[in-house]
């Protein structure tokens, strides 16, 4: 990959990072505002008032302004998930990855490198560049008389080595993103409760009868807020953690891939 096509990868990646979660704000602000604010969810028509009974949009309008951040950080979740998935499937390739490990093993082992070089195109994927990497390495050191075998041997490890540098990056991208939303998240519904527990009290401490309104509204809110926090921060824990240990997974093959290639090479060459 050129310098220019890696200079505007990286600026793709943050214009789409930074464009996501405005997106994500501008679709939440609308739902909040037209959909769930629609004076049809409220009694008499008017937003200030209760909600229409079992009315759920009325009832999420009345968690206050903190409700369409919360729902901005649920939306950006549900793109990072799914950015996380498509990449980290195209990452795996087409082929399970122990059947590949498997093949290039058998195939390395009978020294039919070309064969395997064929299969990781084939393939595809990280696993695939990293092992192909290698196996071009491999072919070239076989027919250089002029380096001693450590140093053929170091060669090799080197060619693995960067390669897996090149494609680990990719495994990890925006997954703190989702680490973030995991801990943001809850700790916005928290600022929305407390929020809503001063709407709450200053309706209480209204001289004669407290508002009955303000105090329900800002219990609406406060309650609201919190379920929405916990939802998002527990959302995101989910995902980080499932990605986390397909990252795992694949960073480990990633290894044992090389470790195989490695051993195998140090076999033969004298």
């Amino acid at each position: 990959m050129s310098k220019n096509s890696k200079s505007f990868k990286s600026v793709f990646e943050q214009v789409f990072a930074t464009g996501a979660i405005l997106v994500a704000f501008v679709i939440a602000y609308i739902l909040y505002s037209q959909f769930m604010g629609d004076p049809v969810n409220f009694e008499g028509g008017n937003p200030k008032g209760h909600p229409l009974p079992g009315n759920y949009m009325g009832m999420l309008y009345k968690g206050g302004p903190i409700v369409p951040v919360l729902m901005t950080c649920i939306l950006v979740l549900v793109i990072f998930v799914l950015e996380r998935g498509i990449t980290l499937r195209k990452v795996k390739g087409k082929a399970s990855l122990e059947a590949f490990v498997a093949k290039i093993q058998e195939l390395t082992a009978k020294d039919k490198i070309e064969e395997a070089i064929v299969a990781c195109d084939v393939q595809k994927g990280s696993l695939a560049n990293v092992t192909k990497a290698g196996l071009l390495r491999y072919r070239d050191l076989q027919k250089d008389a002029s380096l001693e075998r450590d140093q053929k041997i170091t060669s090799m490890k080197q060619a693995l080595e960067e390669a897996s540098a090149l494609e680990l990056p990719m495994l990890s991208k925006n997954m703190v993103i989702l680490s973030t939303l995991a801990s943001i998240s809850v700790l916005i519904g928290l600022i929305g409760t407390v929020l809503g527990m001063i709407r709450a009290f200053a309706a209480l401490a209204q001289a004669g009868a407290p508002d009955a309104l303000a105090l329900s509204t800002g219990i609406s809110e406060a309650l609201i807020n919190t379920a929405f926090g916990i939802t998002g921060s527990t959302l995101a824990i989910v995902f980080f953690n499932y990605f986390s240990s397909k990252i795992d997974g694949y960073t480990f093959r990633i290894d044992e891939a090389g470790f195989s290639l490695t051993q195998t090479f140090a076999a033969s060459v004298k």
